[in-house]
Formats: C-alpha cells, structure tokens, sequence
C-alpha cells in the first residue's frame, strides 16, 4: 500500500466517525425541544383544560418542528460527506 492510500483511508474512517458524533450532537438539540414543547403543553392543558384541542394542535406543530431538526442532522452529514 502506498503512504497517499493510507492517508485517505484513514482520513475516511476519521470523516466516517465524526458524522457519527455530530449526529449525536445535532440531536440533543431536538431532543430537549421536543421535551419542552410536551412538558408546557401538558402544563397548559392542565391551567386551561378549555383550550385543550388548541393546545394540542400547537403541541404536535412543535413536535414535527422539532422532529425534522433531527431529520436534518441526520441527512447533512451524507450531503456534504465529499
């Protein structure tokens, strides 16, 4: 093998591993979103039970919102992956 092979696998295997980190980087951010897009909707739900069907509308807006952040986090590393 020669020293250039090398270098590029090993530079493909270091690329390969810090997609995986920031994946798992990029996905607290979602993850703590859509803890708190749940923990206040069942809080106001609780304060205003009348106001509940809009609430819950709202709630499940935050969490696609939310969701496809981590979708994104996933996706990127493959489109800019070289």
């Amino acid at each position: 093998m020669s020293a250039e092979l090398v270098v590029n696998l090993a530079a493909a295997t270091t690329a390969g591993r810090l997609g995986a980190v920031a994946y798992g980087l990029a996905a607290i951010g979602p993850g703590v979103g859509i803890g708190l897009v749940f923990g206040h909707s069942i809080e106001a739900m609780a304060r205003q039970p009348e106001a509940m069907p809009i609430i819950r509308t709202n709630m499940f807006l935050g969490f696609a919102l939310c969701e496809v952040l981590a979708l994104l986090g996933l996706v990127v590393p493959f489109v800019f992956q070289k």
